[in-house]
């Protein structure tokens, strides 16, 4: 019979807690580094991805299964990366870095041209891939790498350094031309800079010179790029050209009411009036069948994704973890809020995807490698020295 834990103190014997399911379920997720409540919420975002996609590809069951292929390798990935210190991943900062940049490189002088870009690198009968989605981890990897062994908040040359790290990467994207990813890239190493602890004075000194060297960047935009913008400014001046893709994504989206059509109902999708329907403009497609109660249940999974992500990132162990994972988890965000943005017509279109639902094999993977970082930097804090 079971010793009552009361009595067994009373007598001075040794009682060991009651062990539970739970418990040791906790143990699991301790030991293997991994979050169940934010591996819960992506199961369920890349679950409800996939029935989107079905839908938005023509019912092609091919390409769910190429999507979902991608996604079991992603999530190989992620787990991979989880079982990695937070110690490990910084001594890696420097060589990782260097190697996005040397690919970068090599896409400049030998890179596989598509659709008017030359953004792929590719190994012949292996793989042909984009170095610029290893840059979104690379860079805010190197950058919090470096701040984190200098003091803080970063002094001026720590940040002209800083500046040098994103610069490089950033304009090699922008040549290709990638403008959306260089942006994405940017944004990933600013925002190790910006958690890094900068006044206001620096940041609004920063967007200053942000905001006047608009009239530059306008400048080298190639001319596809301009138009894009102009076009974000009036979709009704090219409505059969440049415009097509603002107006038939926003007709789309506003057909959808409040419920939406229903499953496979869509008409400017299933008919093809919608372009890059199971890419880009998914967002779209997921409007206009599920209406506005399906956006808004899809963002609110965003939204608690990003919420468990800064907890996570907010709970590291030292300063390179909180950096880098708050990083990780903010350019997440800013790729939901472009993509959302770009197809509702609130943004310029600049070819971002919706993360983990739109068809993708590249961007899965880096994404499903940042949650890794993720969970590798919370799940190892335990067991590092206070």
């Amino acid at each position: 019979m079971a010793m009552n834990p009361l009595v067994g103190r009373l007598r001075g014997h040794p009682v060991r807690p009651p062990d539970s399911g739970m418990a040791r379920r906790k143990s699991l997720w301790a030991r293997v580094h991994l979050d169940p409540w934010l591996l819960l919420l992506l199961l369920i975002l890349v679950t409800a991805g996939l029935g989107v996609l079905y839908s938005a590809s023509g019912q092609r069951l091919e390409v769910v299964m190429a999507q979902g292929t991608r996604l079991l390798v992603a999530a190989g990935v992620m787990v991979t990366l989880a079982q990695l210190s937070p110690a490990t991943l910084l001594r890696w900062a420097s060589p990782v870095y260097a190697l996005g940049l040397l690919m970068l490189i090599a896409v400049e002088l030998v890179g596989d041209m598509g659709m008017g870009a030359q953004r792929w690198l590719v190994i012949p009968g292996v793989i042909r891939f984009q170095p610029s989605e290893l840059m979104k981890l690379a860079l805010p990897l190197m950058v919090a790498a470096w701040l984190s062994r200098h003091a803080l908040p970063p002094r001026l040359n720590d940040l002209a350094i800083c500046a040098l790290i994103v610069g490089v990467p950033v304009a090699l994207i922008a040549r290709q031309p990638d403008l959306g990813t260089s942006l994405l890239v940017g944004a990933a190493g600013a925002f190790v800079v910006l958690l890094a602890g900068l006044s206001w004075r620096v940041i609004l000194g920063l967007g200053a010179l942000a905001a006047a060297a608009l009239p530059l960047l306008w400048m080298n935009l190639h001319d596809y790029q301009r138009q894009r913008v102009l076009t974000f400014l009036d979709p009704e001046s090219d409505p059969l050209g440049a415009g097509w893709n603002i107006i038939q994504s926003t007709t789309a989206i506003g057909s959808g009411g409040l419920w939406g059509k229903g499953w496979l109902q869509g008409t400017q999708s299933q008919l093809e009036f919608l372009p890059e329907r199971h890419t880009d403009f998914i967002v779209a497609v997921l409007g206009e069948e599920f209406g506005l109660v399906g956006m808004l249940v899809v963002l609110t999974l965003y939204l608690l994704i990003v919420t468990r992500g800064l907890w996570l990132a907010a709970t590291a162990h030292d300063t390179f973890g909180r950096l880098l994972g708050g990083a990780i988890i903010l350019t997440f965000f800013i790729y939901v809020f472009v993509n959302v943005g770009m197809v509702s017509g609130i943004l310029p279109v600049v070819g971002v995807p919706l993360p983990l639902v739109s068809f993708g094999g590249t961007s899965s993977v880096t994404l499903m490698a940042g949650f890794g970082i993720l969970m590798s930097i919370h799940g190892h804090r335990r067991f590092l020295p206070r």
